[in-house]
């Protein structure tokens, strides 16, 4: 019998994946939400957190502060971003120059979401990006182009998972498939929406894994 290989007995590399702890922080509308927010920063940075998550506003409403808080969570902290990025109502080259513009920043992990349609029921212009699986592609090509700077790395791409039924989607088979075009497009991980009961979360798994998807998706407890 062969002995066993050093994968299956190097501890960090058998059994189930470690639990992680992240958190999800909102650009500040305010200077005193500013102040407020940097304080709590300075405590969750306290507890050795994986990576924290910064939102980003529908159609980029809200890029600059965005952009000025994952800057400075890079410079002054010691927390790993991961930067929120939606498509809908953005063009490949207004979405290009901010996925260029977080990379040289820092950023190393982007999580890449469709975002709301419009709420006023408007068509989004004309050559906008439609799905996530368009963004995490375009992400792929700025990547392409930036390999020296990150020196021949890989940026991790996120992207949304739904436990449940997606509102506008025709059924959870569906959900699946797009989950797994989004996983062959380039996607690293999944984040699930916030889901209340645990079995939901374990149906999704099994669903995916009988479809083909690797598991590597993060749970959103509700809280």
């Amino acid at each position: 019998m062969s002995p066993p290989s050093l994968i299956d007995t190097h501890p960090n590399l058998a059994g189930t994946a470690p639990v992680a702890l992240s958190y999800e922080l909102f650009p500040p509308r305010s200077p005193a939400a500013a102040e407020s927010l940097w304080t709590t920063i300075g405590e969750l940075e306290s507890t050795d957190p994986d990576y924290v998550s910064v939102t980003y506003g529908a159609s980029g409403s809200n890029r600059d502060t965005a952009v000025e808080l994952i800057n400075r969570l890079v410079q002054e902290t010691t927390l790993r971003p991961l930067a929120h990025l939606t498509c809908v109502g953005n063009s490949p080259q207004e979405l290009a120059e901010i996925i260029g513009e977080l990379l040289d920043v820092g950023v190393r992990g982007i999580l890449a979401l469709r975002g709301d349609q419009p709420k006023d029921g408007g068509v989004p212009p004309e050559g906008s990006l439609r799905y996530a699986q368009d963004l995490i592609e375009l992400i792929r090509r700025v990547e392409q182009r930036r390999s020296a700077l990150l020196c021949a790395g890989k940026v991790a791409v996120g992207v949304a998972a739904y436990p449940t039924r997606h509102p506008e989607s025709p059924s959870e088979a569906h959900d699946v498939e797009v989950l797994l075009a989004k996983q062959r497009s380039g996607a690293d991980f999944a984040i699930t929406q916030v889901f209340f009961h645990t079995e939901q979360y374990a149906d999704l798994l099994t669903r995916a894994r009988r479809a083909g998807s690797p598991s590597r998706s993060s749970r959103a407890l509700c809280r």
